[in-house]
C-alpha cells in the first residue's frame, strides 16, 4: 500500500463516528412502533379499520389489471393486489437496504393477509358486505368452489391468517437479520 491511500484511510477512520449502545438500541425502534400495532391486528382480526379503505381500493383495482386473464385469475386478482403492492414495496426498501421501509411495507403485507385471511373463511357463510351488494359474487365462494376446496375455507382463513403472524414476526426481528 501506498503512503497517501494509508493516509487516506486513517483520515476516513477518524472522521467516522464510533459506534455506541444507542445506535444499537435505535434500529429496535421501528420493531417498538410495530408491536403493538401487529399485535393489535392479531387479536381484531376481522375488525374494519382506517387501512382497510385502501386495501379495499387495492383489492379492486386487482380486479381490474386482472380482467384479461379468465375470471379465475380475475377474481384471484383483487388478492394477488393485496400480496403484490406491499410485496413490490417491500423489494424496493430491500434494494435500497433500507431496513425500516422494509419493516413498515412487511406489517402493511401482514395486515393484507389478516384481511385476505376473513374474506376467505367466509367463502361458504359469504356474511361480509360486498361492495356491489347482491349484484356480485363472492370472491373466494368462487375461487374455493372452482378448485373444489369450499369446505376448507376455515383452514384456507387460518393458512393465511399463519402467513400474517409470520410476516408480522419477520418485521419484528429484521434488526437481526439485515446488517444497515
Amino acid at each position: 500500500m501506498d503512503e497517501e491511500f494509508k493516509k487516506e484511510i486513517e483520515l476516513s477512520l477518524k472522521k467516522s463516528k464510533p459506534h455506541t449502545k444507542f445506535d444499537e438500541f435505535k434500529k429496535w425502534i421501528p420493531s417498538i412502533i410495530i408491536f403493538p400495532i401487529a399485535l393489535y391486528w392479531v387479536l381484531n382480526r376481522g375488525e374494519y379499520g382506517l387501512i382497510d379503505n385502501a386495501d379495499l381500493v387495492i383489492h379492486e383495482a386487482g380486479h381490474l389489471f386482472f380482467k384479461f386473464f379468465g375470471k379465475y385469475i380475475y377474481t384471484l386478482g383483487g388478492t394477488l393486489m393485496q400480496i403484490i403492492l406491499p410485496s413490490i414495496i417491500f423489494f424496493y426498501f430491500f434494494r435500497s437496504e433500507y431496513r425500516t421501509g422494509m419493516q413498515f411495507s412487511s406489517l402493511w403485507l401482514g395486515q393484507n393477509f389478516i384481511n385476505i385471511s376473513v374474506y376467505a373463511a367466509d367463502a361458504q357463510a359469504r356474511r361480509l358486505p360486498l361492495l356491489g351488494g347482491n349484484s356480485v359474487y363472492h370472491d373466494w365462494h368462487y375461487l374455493l368452489s372452482e378448485i373444489g376446496l369450499l369446505q376448507y375455507d376455515a383452514e384456507v382463513g387460518y393458512f393465511f391468517f399463519s402467513l400474517a403472524i409470520i410476516i408480522f414476526i419477520i418485521a419484528l426481528i429484521m434488526p437481526l437479520i439485515t446488517q444497515n
